[in-house]
């Protein structure tokens, strides 16, 4: 791994992600990818979705065109036997492993009585397990890194009986993310490998949310995922044993970074923030 400059911090730098193929993973990777970034994409996705666009190898390509390297891996987080493969694979093509990005996740908003018991294992299997098995999985490599990151698309552990009760089994799925991701940082902290998580605070304009959430009326009222993946670069390249332990919100994380106007994230331009549409687990 060559050393990263200041102008380009990343350069250099290994992430192993899993998904990525779309929408804020893929958002990240091409952050990361402008700065010379070498990005290994763990994702099922290795021929077109009927209804989302994009594939680990498409994602590939566009990470390329950027200015990294990829690595596409077809594989499911959900196989102990993928994760491992996918993470000697990294080592093998880019002689390490930097950081670890836990994108892949599984949504359903499905009230309790509703939720089918294969998709409260499929979330349980995709987020909880999933997070835990990639990022320990990589923890060897992490330890040898100049400046390890493991960073989770997840929120913050909001005990309110709202969010509690909204949507218990897709709750109690993305809280599990954020628990081991706070469980690793604690007790990773003395080898210097920072955990923590990242959530916007409005709705994100992607696929997935267009498919899963609220069609066309959602997209309008949301922000690009450019602003996770800028928010993203903005921990990934803070000094790891400073900035661990942490349920971050995007929003706060970029205006301590100085930034202060977010119109230009705007999925539609010309959308006044406060016509934009809360996200989920956030007062």
């Amino acid at each position: 791994m060559t050393e990263s400059t200041d102008a380009a911090p990343l350069a250099g730098k290994t992430i192993l992600m899993s998904g990525g193929s779309r929408g804020i993973g893929l958002a990240i990777a091409l952050r990361a990818a402008r700065d010379g970034a070498n990005i290994a994409l763990l994702a099922k996705t290795d021929t077109p979705h009927p209804k989302l666009e994009g594939t680990v190898h498409s994602a590939a390509e566009q990470i390329r065109e950027a200015g990294g390297n990829a690595l596409p891996i077809v594989g499911d987080v959900r196989n102990d036997d993928d994760v491992t493969e996918a993470v000697l694979k990294t080592q093998g093509e880019f002689g390490g492993i930097d950081i670890v990005v836990n994108n892949a996740s599984v949504i359903d908003l499905s009230r309790s009585l509703d939720l089918d018991a294969k998709k409260y294992d499929l979330m349980q299997d995709v987020n909880v397990r999933g997070t835990f098995m990639l990022s320990r999985a990589a923890v060897p490599m992490l330890k040898d890194a100049a400046n390890p990151h493991i960073l989770s698309l997840s929120p913050p552990l909001n005990l309110s009986p709202k969010w509690l009760g909204a949507h218990t089994g897709y709750t109690l799925a993305k809280y599990g993310m954020t628990m081991a991701t706070l469980g690793l940082a604690a007790e990773f902290a003395d080898a210097g490998i920072a955990a923590n998580t990242l959530w916007p605070r409005t709705t994100i304009a992607t696929a997935a949310v267009q498919f899963a959430l609220g069609g066309d009326r959602m997209m309008k009222v949301s922000r690009t995922p450019e602003i996770y993946a800028d928010a993203a670069y903005e921990i990934l390249t803070k000094p790891s044993r400073e900035y661990t332990g942490q349920t971050l919100i995007v929003e706060d994380v970029l205006e301590a970074a100085g930034v202060t106007d977010f119109s230009g994230y705007a999925a539609v331009p010309g959308t006044p923030d406060e016509a934009l549409f809360p996200d989920i687990f956030l007062d």
